[in-house]
């Protein structure tokens, strides 16, 4: 490095090389800063960038490697303001917020329709030691096995439609909860814990698509998440757990109508990113476990099963929420 130094202490040129490589650096910045403000008119970018948001972080070091190669002063110190704007976005993700307490464990994981060991998969969610599980994509045919393999572990259960909630617990006002679609894929239940009882949601909301020609499409998506955040709103009980695939992160503002009054268990405190899609390499996490009401403990993400998604799981404290 003083070597490296002292090459550059009598180059003249060091301000004025790497030009483009430091306009490169001030733009990467400015899209992670304003990326709320990138409009969904076309294609849904918006939408797109809020996605992948995290993903930009690549592009630090190798606008970094570049400055070191251009040999540029000003390159390397436009480099700072997209790392700077990346740890404030994303910096507290990178720490473990895990607690220790918590009275509730539950989990969720998209099975995914064609599963080719739904039995298998339904075990190793229930490994988990999870006291509540929501599980999305079921098929009739699949239901059976899933009740089978999971009915020594879980007491209560419920299915509506696609979508369908396993607990320790008493489970009571079990009902599908109508997100805008003309078939049911969320639910609403009543979970009498031990602590108390909690509202537990269970949500599959229509998947997004990347087209070349269309951009982004999620406008099904984005019109049954605004339906499931007024179904929530009006929800009677305060304590609330919502479990799902929501083909969105935390980030998308097109599912403001929930994020905005519910806690990520995963950003509130979980370690990393918790991305849970793909499973083979994931990216995204659009499987999520959000209260309101509830204090978060932990969360994390389980292991691989015969599904296309990672399982994520949390642990909550519904004794000391109001």
């Amino acid at each position: 490095m003083n070597r490296l130094i002292a090459g550059w202490s009598g180059d003249r040129r060091i301000w004025r090389r790497g030009l483009v490589v430091a306009g490169l650096a001030v733009l990467l910045a400015l899209i992670m800063l304003l990326h709320a403000q990138i409009p969904n008119a076309i294609g849904n970018l918006g939408s797109l960038t809020d996605t992948f948001l995290p993903w930009l972080g690549v592009f630090v070091p190798v606008l970094l490697v570049l400055a070191f190669v251009r040999k540029s002063a000003t390159a390397l110190i436009a480099v700072l303001l997209p790392s700077i704007v990346w740890l404030n976005l994303f910096g507290g993700l990178i720490s473990d917020k895990a607690g220790n307490g918590g009275d509730l464990t539950v989990a969720t994981h998209n099975v995914n329709a064609d599963n080719a060991d739904p039995a298998g998969t339904a075990r190793d969610v229930a490994a988990s030691g999870a006291d509540v599980v929501a599980l999305e994509e079921l098929t009739t045919s699949a239901v059976p096995v899933y009740e089978k393999a999971l009915e020594s572990t879980y007491r209560y259960h419920s299915v509506q439609g696609t979508v369908g909630l396993w607990s320790k617990y008493p489970l009571t006002g079990a009902k599908p909860v109508d997100i805008k679609l003309g078939w049911t894929r969320a639910m609403r239940a009543t979970v009498t814990a031990p602590a108390g009882q909690v509202a537990v949601y269970v949500a599959h909301l229509p998947s997004v698509r990347v087209k070349l020609e269309a951009g982004f499409t999620a406008r099904q998506r984005d019109k049954s998440a605004n339906a499931l955040g007024e179904a929530i709103e009006d929800e009677k009980l305060t304590r609330i757990v919502l479990l799902g695939d929501l083909n969105g992160t935390m980030n998308d503002r097109a599912l403001n109508a929930v994020t905005a009054q519910m806690r990520s268990t995963q950003g509130a405190a979980g370690s990393g990113f918790g991305f849970s899609w793909p499973a083979s390499f994931p990216m995204a996490r659009i499987d999520q476990i959000m209260v309101k009401g509830i204090e978060p403990e932990s969360s994390w993400t389980l292991p691989q099963t015969g599904s296309d998604h990672l399982p994520v799981a949390a642990r909550v404290n519904v004794a000391t929420s109001s």
